[in-house]
């Protein structure tokens, strides 16, 4: 399958390329997504059989103040991408996020529940669905929550760098969600878009995140416990923990018809970091 990857330096786009280093990646030099209009051009120049946009703006606090950048590139690019790939009759998938939901309750999202963004980085992910179920094609749209690799910055990365000078930490205890690794959302995108393009029918919004489900302070325990880090973690509320973007108390996500219609279940976190920790060179 020739296959056009949007992101290149990402946590999900440098999976990707493990998996699929056959695949076409294009980075911001090539293809940005704050011009959409060139987005849609490189899919028509490259000819694809396939397109998957792991590329966004994931500064989710810096979203708040340039709401208006975040919209181009999470809300107008992946439309452009997607009306691209519905001319050509050919599968996208899209990596979407948690946050297009609000975060209420305790019971696992499922796609079809009503979404409610608590803030920018949320409404654009949200406009960016709107935008690609729009353009009618095969497509699929995949939401994760909690992502982490070896690459580039997230939670795993940042615990380790603060366990290197720290004994105790206080970690935010009353978010609950299901870490990712990245290289399982690689694999899950890859399957899929094979699977798309020889069932069209498969299109749809999907969830896909790690089990079990944890607050940040018991993933950070996790963290050390496999990194034979002796860090004592504390639980504090959220409200002791104030950012510019409010984050959802709630990102439990139902992968249930990711496994039903695709056959790809959810995955242990806790091995996944194994992995991480091992690509990472950490040792006791």
């Amino acid at each position: 399958m020739r296959l056009l990857v949007f992101g290149r330096t990402g946590q999900v786009a440098r999976e990707l390329a493990r998996r699929a280093p056959a695949a076409r990646f294009l980075g911001r030099e090539a293809a940005d997504l704050a011009d959409p209009a060139a987005c849609a051009a490189a899919i028509a120049k490259a000819a694809p059989e396939a397109v998957i946009n792991a590329a966004a703006w994931t500064a989710v606090d810096k979203a708040e103040a340039e709401d208006a950048a975040a919209q181009v590139v999470n809300g107008e690019a992946p439309g452009a991408m997607a009306r691209a790939c519905a001319g050509l009759g050919i599968p996208f998938l899209h990596v979407s996020t948690d946050y297009v939901f609000d975060g209420s309750g305790d019971r696992p999202w499922q796609p079809d529940d009503p979404t409610g963004p608590l803030g920018a980085y949320g409404r654009t992910k949200l406009a960016g669905e709107d935008a690609v179920r729009a353009a009618s094609g095969p497509h699929a749209i995949l939401r994760t929550s909690w992502v982490f690799s070896a690459h580039g910055a997230n939670f795993v990365k940042t615990m380790l760098r603060l366990a290197e000078t720290r004994e105790a930490l206080n970690v935010v205890g009353d978010q609950v969600g299901g870490p990712t690794p990245a290289g399982d959302i690689a694999a899950a995108l890859l399957a899929m878009a094979a699977q798309l393009a020889a069932d069209p029918g498969k299109s749809g919004t999907y969830h896909f995140a790690g089990a079990p489900d944890v607050s940040w302070a018991d993933f950070a325990r996790e963290i050390f416990a496999q990194a034979h880090r002796p860090v004592a973690v504390t639980d504090i509320p959220t409200a002791a923990y104030p950012t510019p973007a409010k984050r959802p108390a709630n990102s439990r996500l139902d992968c249930t018809t990711l496994a039903t219609t695709f056959g790809l279940p959810r995955p242990d976190w806790r091995a996944g970091l194994a992995e991480v920790l091992a690509d990472l060179g950490v040792t006791s």
